[in-house]
């Protein structure tokens, strides 16, 4: 397997502060790579060295001959009085009805939204979100070698990011892409980079691995403090408890893993942080009665909606972009009226609100002045904890909170915010896209702050990861002007958008004047059906069965692991044992594909 891209002892300085020192690393061909570490930590300098943007300042890049590259960064810079289309698809020098008639460029216009903006849009018209999924798009519809992305999930929707999750996987091109997003992590990486220290460690796999073998390291090594532990016991604990086949993790030690985690309790003790809220909050929260929303042209978005948020709920709001989530979240916030219908806010409410923009941070105070600006002390759960605590427990290191806010990254900057807003200490708190610009670090910081918070929640989030960790149920805005509940979390969500669709389509097909309404209605009665029970038993001896297969092969891969650390010294034993390993897992990739089907499809 050639090796498309090699950094050779390279370093790399801002400033005092080096990035990398002395790293070596490489892309070979085929190889999807998840790049994660703390913001301001190395990983977009990394990745600029990396796709030859930034020069090292020592060491060496070398690059395969005729290498077919395409890099798409957070700046979103397109050229100046171009359109859509000319940035897309001029650079392919096809004609129209040839780029038409091609089912993988027609795939990349609608999953990224770009059909939506229209190809004759000039580029000067969009916001930012907006040119980065031009810019996004424009590399996909190319065919290469080599994919280098910055964070390209930010401005994405739920669906638009497992559709390029998909996408990746489905593509011949390697893949070097920092992303926070654990679940697409999970789904995308065969490899993961963690950028920390000024080096690189590589871990096999995608989150799930990382976790654990950050874990394993730790436990070896015994060296992570008490507080950096206990979050990762958490961790494991939760991802123990999803599938089996999508945490079979044998190139570590799951045993050790799992006597880790054997006394953790749940994340959190709903029972009790419910009772809590009740007696913060009261019987009335926040209410919508009868209550329209619609946008500033007039456009409906939900009609008659009564919805009550209770004492210590926790919600998740999906929606395609533009459907009305963040609408609904300033009603709730009440900084927006509804067009008809009333809100209703408890005496006792006080509401955290965290916005996507980035414009209500104090720039002429420094961090600790910042955060102590809103309060000193705050009570959390059952322990108080001071302004420069909090403020450390989400990134900011003692000489750090000395910083002018001024001076912040894009990612501090989001921490501050979310700072604030602990600080203000809300017992209603509403997140609109909390993970945009944290890294992982930082979102499991904010995952543990949560789990001992007794208050009531709604999340705005593209995160799946973030949604189903610290929800308890998802609620969904579909364009049909109707809020719905999905009992079966956003796995349930992307099931009725993809009927959704094939109604509409179907709908169209059979007659002109089919209306979505009457297309929605069918697609969510096809929803509800349930499979026959004679289907359902094959289906599930099936997964059995599967389950029982994943089991042996695991086994036979650890049991290869071994054998070739013991072969080490015998280069022929070594390559028969390494043609066999490669056989078990992809064996073992099949079985988990296969499993991982039938699970969806039996909820």
């Amino acid at each position: 397997m050639a090796n498309l891209v090699n950094l050779e002892q390279v370093s790399k300085s801002f400033g005092v502060k080096p990035l990398l020192e002395r790293v070596s690393l490489g892309v070979q061909e085929n190889e999807r790579i998840g790049v994660v570490g703390l913001n301001g930590g190395g990983k977009t300098t990394m990745l600029e060295v990396l796709a030859g943007i930034e020069e090292p300042d020592s060491g060496r890049v070398s690059r395969v001959g005729g290498l077919r590259m395409a890099v798409v960064t957070q700046r979103g810079v397109l050229p100046p009085g171009s359109t859509v289309g000319d940035v897309v698809l001029a650079p392919l020098g096809v004609a129209e009805h040839e780029w038409a008639g091609d089912a993988r460029i027609r795939s990349v216009l609608d999953g990224i939204g770009i059909t939506g903006l229209g190809l004759d849009a000039p580029v000067e018209q969009l916001s930012g979100g907006e040119r980065r999924r031009t810019a996004l798009a424009a590399a996909l519809v190319r065919d290469l070698d080599l994919l280098v992305l910055d964070e390209p999930t930010n401005h994405l929707d739920v669906e638009g990011v497992q559709w390029l999750a998909e996408h990746l996987r489905g593509r011949r091109s390697s893949l070097v892409v920092v992303t926070h997003d654990r679940w697409f992590l999970d789904t995308v990486a065969t490899r993961t980079w963690e950028v920390v220290g000024g080096r690189v460690e590589t871990y096999e796999g995608g989150y799930g691995d990382w976790i654990f073998a950050r874990a394993e390291r730790a436990r070896q090594a015994d060296a992570a403090e008490d507080r950096r532990r206990n979050l990762a016991r958490k961790e494991l604990a939760w991802l123990r408890r999803g599938p089996p086949a999508r945490t079979s993790k044998p190139r570590y030690r799951i045993e050790a893993a799992e006597a880790l985690i054997a006394d953790v309790p749940p994340p959190r003790d709903s029972v009790a942080l419910a009772s809590f809220a009740r007696t913060r909050l009261g019987r009335v929260v926040v209410e919508l009665e009868d209550a329209t929303l619609t946008t500033p042209d007039g456009r409906v978005l939900v009609e008659d909606l009564t919805w009550r948020l209770a004492p210590g709920e926790r919600v998740g709001l999906v929606g395609v972009n533009g459907s009305g989530k963040t609408t609904l979240l300033r009603t709730l916030a009440g900084e927006l009226d509804p067009a008809s219908g009333r809100r209703i806010e408890g005496q006792t409410v006080r509401i955290g609100w965290l916005r996507q923009e980035l414009d209500d941070l104090p720039v002429d105070m420094r961090v600790l002045e910042a955060v102590q600006d809103v309060a000193e002390r705050i009570q959390l759960g059952d322990k108080e904890i001071s302004a420069g605590q909090l403020a450390e427990r989400l990134g900011f290191t003692p000489a750090r909170q000395r910083t002018p806010v001024g001076d912040l990254s894009g990612g501090e900057r989001r921490r501050l915010q979310l700072t604030r807003v602990l600080m203000s200490e809300p017992n209603v708190l509403l997140l609109d896209e909390p993970t945009n610009d944290l890294d992982i670090d930082t979102l499991q910081q904010l995952e543990d702050l949560l789990d001992s918070w007794a208050g009531t929640l709604v999340v705005i989030s593209h995160d799946r990861y973030l949604v189903e960790r610290i929800c308890d149920s998802t609620w969904a805005l579909f364009g049909d002007g109707r809020l719905t509940n999905l009992p079966g979390g956003i796995e349930e969500y992307l099931r009725r958008r993809a009927q959704l669709a094939d109604a509409v389509d179907a709908g169209s097909g059979r007659s002109a004047g089919a209306s979505a309404p009457a297309a929605s209605a069918s697609a969510a009665a096809s929803a509800s059906s349930v499979k026959g029970s004679a289907d359902e038993r094959a289906a599930r001896k099936e997964l059995s069965r599967l389950e029982r297969s994943l089991v042996k092969l695991d086994d036979r891969e650890k049991a290869l692991h071994a054998a070739l650390a013991e072969a080490a010294t015998d280069p022929v034993r070594v390559q028969t044992l390494g043609a066999e390993l490669d056989t078990v897992v992809a064996e073992k990739n099949a079985v988990e594909e296969r499993w991982m089907e039938l699970a969806d499809e039996l909820g």
